[in-house]
């Protein structure tokens, strides 16, 4: 092989590595992969078992909490400390859920979330995650729902009613 073939081939084999690199990053945002043991500190269910309902909540000192459903991720959430001792709410770097259309990890603080479905997840009545109100919107009139809600408005006694 010639050295100016090498050096047309070179370039694209290293683009061709770059692309796959990010490629793979980009799917391990989107998707997570629950330990097969992984158990929910609110409920205790195996969370592997129900993987369309994951929701996670990563800690400041790289630990994870999974979930079998975002209303057992927000009852974790406002009472952190019970479910995690040594833990506060302030430890908290991120939380997921998984997006009900799209079953992609989406940032829980940036959610749609529609209570009162008639869709329900491993625990019963849901609060049933969206990346978009228009989503949200959507399924609410398909599923009887009643509200559709931001993260900063659900409260504990948005988890009362759910149960």
């Amino acid at each position: 092989m010639s050295g100016v073939a090498i050096k047309r081939i070179v370039p694209a084999v290293v683009l061709i590595c770059l692309l796959t690199v990010v490629a793979a990053l980009a799917a391990d945002k989107s998707s997570v992969a629950v330990p097969a043991g992984a158990k929910c500190p609110v409920c205790g269910m195996f969370v592997a078992k129900y993987p369309d309902w994951t929701a996670t909540a990563r800690f400041k000192d790289g630990t994870t909490s999974y979930y079998d459903g975002p209303k057992d991720m927000f009852i974790h959430y406002f009472d952190t400390a019970r479910y995690t001792p040594g833990k506060r709410q302030d430890d908290i770097a991120s939380l997921a859920v998984k997006e009900y259309y799209s079953l992609v990890m989406i940032d829980a603080r940036t959610a749609f979330f529609v209570s009162g479905s008639d869709v329900y997840g491993p625990m019963g009545s849901e609060l049933v995650p969206f990346r978009t109100e228009k989503d949200a919107a959507s399924f609410k009139l398909d599923h009887k729902g009643k509200r559709v809600l931001r993260f900063n408005e659900i409260t504990r006694q948005t988890m009362q009613s759910l149960n």
